[in-house]
C-alpha cells in the first residue's frame, strides 16, 4: 500500500504543479490584447482605467474584462464642454451675478462700513465672487434717498421761512440716478483700464476685474444712504461732520482696496493715483451736498403801493354843510 499511496501523491502534485494558478490565465489574455494594443494602459483591482489610445482594458477583482473607447468621466468633460455659453446679451449671462443671498450681501456691507489697513475687501469679502445685486440696489436707494431728502429740506424750510416758494422737484429722481450709475460705472472702467495698462509697463502691477472693481465702488457708496438721511437737521456744521465722516470712511474703504494693487507701482503713480480716487469720490459729495440741499431763493416781496395826489380839477367839490335852524 506504501508505493501505490506515494505514486498517487506524486500524480497529484504532478497536476497541481501542471495547473497555472488562478488569474494567470487571466493575465496572459490581457498581456496578448495589450501586445494587440500597446497604446492602452491596463488598472487592476476595482479601480477604472485611464485610456491613453483609443481602446482600455480594464481588469477588475472578479476578473472581467472590458473595452470601449471613452471613460464615462471623459464623456461628461466633453458634453460640458461642448456646451454652448449663453451670450452677455441674455440674462443668463448676468443670473450669476446675481447668485447671491443675504447674509452675504451683508457681510460686505459690514466689510465697507468698517475698512481696516490690510484687510482685502476683495479677498477677504468677494473672495473672488463679484456681485452686481448689492451695487445695483445700493446705488437705487442712494438716488431715492437723495431726491427725497432733498424735497423734503425745502418743505420744510418753507416751513420755517413762508417767504421760501418751494414746488415739487421730481426731476432730482432722475439726476441723482444717472449720476451715481455713471459715477459707479464709469470711474471703475477708467480704474480698471488704467491698471491694466499699467499691468503691461510693470508685469508685478495685477489689478483687479473689472466686475470686482464695480462691486468695490458700489459696495462703497452703503454709507451715504444714512449720511443723507441725517443731512435733514436744519444745522449746516452738523451736515458738513456727518459728510466728511461717511467720506473718509468710503474713501477709505477704497485706498485700502486698492493699495495691495498700486504698491507695486511707482510711488508717483499710486500717490496720483490714490488721490484722484479720493478726490473724485469727494466732488460726488460735495456735488451732491450743493445740489440736492441747497435752499431756494426768497420769494420777492410786493412793494407797498404809495398814495398818489390827484390833480385840483379832479377833486370832487366840497358839500355844503346843512344850516341849523
Amino acid at each position: 500500500a506504501g508505493p501505490a499511496a506515494a505514486g498517487r501523491r506524486a500524480a497529484q502534485a504532478q497536476r497541481v504543479w501542471a495547473t497555472p494558478p488562478e488569474g494567470a490565465s487571466e493575465f496572459e489574455e490581457a498581456s496578448n490584447l495589450l501586445a494587440e494594443t500597446p497604446d492602452a494602459v491596463t488598472t487592476s483591482g476595482s479601480g477604472q482605467l485611464t485610456p491613453q489610445g483609443h481602446v482600455a482594458v480594464a481588469v477588475d477583482s472578479g476578473g472581467s474584462y472590458g473595452a470601449e473607447e471613452e471613460v464615462e468621466e471623459s464623456d461628461k468633460t466633453a458634453l460640458l464642454q461642448e456646451k454652448q455659453q449663453p451670450g452677455f446679451w441674455t440674462f443668463g449671462y448676468y443670473q450669476s451675478f446675481f447668485d447671491v443671498d443675504t447674509c452675504q450681501v451683508l457681510d460686505r456691507i459690514r466689510g465697507s462700513l468698517l475698512p481696516r489697513p490690510g484687510h482685502n475687501f476683495v479677498r477677504h469679502r468677494l473672495r473672488n465672487r463679484p456681485d452686481l445685486y448689492g451695487p445695483f440696489w445700493i446705488c437705487a436707494t442712494l438716488a431715492f434717498v437723495l431726491a427725497v431728502t432733498g424735497n423734503l429740506t425745502l418743505v420744510l424750510a418753507q416751513r420755517r421761512d413762508p417767504s421760501i416758494h418751494y414746488s415739487p422737484q421730481f426731476h432730482k429722481v432722475t439726476v441723482a440716478g444717472i449720476t451715481i450709475y455713471c459715477y459707479v460705472w464709469l470711474v471703475p472702467l477708467a480704474l480698471w483700464g488704467f491698471l491694466q495698462w499699467r499691468k503691461r509697463v510693470r508685469e508685478r502691477v495685477g489689478p483687479y476685474t473689472f466686475l470686482e472693481t464695480v462691486c468695490v465702488y458700489g459696495y462703497s457708496l452703503f454709507v451715504f444712504i444714512p449720511t443723507v438721511v441725517l443731512w435733514l437737521i436744519p444745522v449746516p456744521w452738523l451736515q458738513w461732520l456727518f459728510g466728511a465722516l461717511a467720506l473718509a470712511l468710503s474713501a477709505a474703504s477704497l485706498v485700502f482696496t486698492l493699495w495691495p494693487v498700486v504698491r507695486e507701482d511707482t510711488r508717483l503713480v499710486a500717490a496720483v493715483l490714490l488721490s484722484t480716487v479720493v478726490l473724485l469720490h469727494a466732488l460726488l459729495a460735495t456735488g451732491c451736498k450743493f445740489y440736492f440741499f441747497q435752499p431756494l431763493p426768497l420769494e420777492p416781496l410786493a412793494p407797498p403801493p404809495q398814495a398818489t395826489s390827484l390833480p385840483l380839477n379832479l377833486l370832487p367839490p366840497p358839500t355844503p354843510r346843512s344850516q341849523v335852524t
